[in-house]
């Protein structure tokens, strides 16, 4: 049995288990970042975790193989460094796998939070067995995850998957640094939310949960909203699929919650939007992993050093 550390690194928390190969989890140690005080002081906490482990299972760190750290944002892969660190201040271009690897004498490696969350559901999750998986989380944002063979493609500067810029409606909403009308400002938890409140009113709309049941009910406001997310999410998958002709997406995150009165849909419309010889061949599953993050970080050095 082979065994790996995996650090959920986020700006609320961060985490760090000991896992097998088979994604069981033996030991686990979770903290607050505390983000503002600095990267080298996120790094020793890191450090602490790892040394907290109880390693017992494998005879201590001596039986690791490997360290994988997911992050959110995009990630150079190849140098090990976060490209954008929004809600990481200071970790933009720090050499976090180049320290942990010199501190523990372990390679180490890292990438986006959506990333190593598909490789979870490729190798371990609703994936396993298929050669080509793309996971795609539709929360708070919009990502993705290319999984072929077991081995994330992360492109030439880590942008692979972020398919949340990808354009689904002509001179859409603008959000962030995003296109115009991008999927993750048209189509997203947020954006659904941001549409419900201007069109519904922020006392009736709290969440995206609250559109879709709305929709349910027969609110033709909310009916229209959800018809034009759903025709947005169609295209998105389209794209996708025209690109890399997966043999399945794993659809995740909160807006998944909802997936009783649109997923059906969702299915329909896809299918309607690509090429005939496609369609009813590319499966949309549900995940099977709750703990993803951490996982499936754990699962990088596994895919990176076979």
């Amino acid at each position: 049995m082979k065994f790996y550390i995996g650090i959920d690194l986020g700006g609320t928390n961060v985490r760090t288990l000991l896992v097998d190969e088979n994604g069981n989890s033996y030991s686990e140690v979770k903290d607050v970042t505390e983000r503002e005080k600095g990267p080298d002081y996120v790094f020793s906490k890191i450090v602490r975790q790892i040394e907290s482990l109880d390693t017992t299972a494998c005879g201590g760190l001596s039986g690791v193989e490997g360290i994988g750290i997911g992050v959110p944002g995009p990630v150079d892969t190849v140098h090990g460094v976060m490209i954008m660190a929004t809600n990481l201040p200071g970790f933009e271009n720090y050499p976090i796998c180049q320290k942990l690897a010199d501190r523990f004498n372990l390679p180490t490696f890292i990438d986006n939070d959506a990333n190593v969350a598909g490789l979870a559901e490729a190798i371990l999750g609703a994936g396993k067995g298929y050669p080509i998986v793309y996971y795609v989380t539709i929360s708070t944002g919009i990502g993705g995850a290319l999984v072929v063979d077991g081995r994330l493609v992360s492109g030439g500067r880590g942008h692979a998957g972020e398919i949340g810029n990808i354009i689904v409606k002509n001179n859409g909403y603008k959000y962030g640094g995003l296109n115009p009308g991008a999927a993750e400002g048209e189509a997203s938890g947020t954006a659904i939310t941001r549409k419900g409140k201007e069109l519904l009113g922020e006392d009736v709309v709290k969440h995206a949960g609250n559109v879709f049941e709305l929709a349910a009910q027969g609110n033709v406001t909310a009916q229209g909203i959800v018809d034009e997310v759903i025709s947005e999410w169609a295209t998105l998958f389209a794209n996708i699929a025209h690109t890399v002709d997966p043999y399945v997406f794993v659809v995740g995150g909160g807006v998944m919650k909802s997936k009783e009165y649109f997923f059906d849909r969702l299915v329909e419309q896809f299918n309607a939007k690509i090429h005939v010889g496609m369609r009813g061949h590319i499966q949309f599953l549900a995940p099977k992993i709750e703990d993803c993050g951490a996982i499936g970080a754990a699962m990088l050095p596994m895919s990176r050093l076979k």
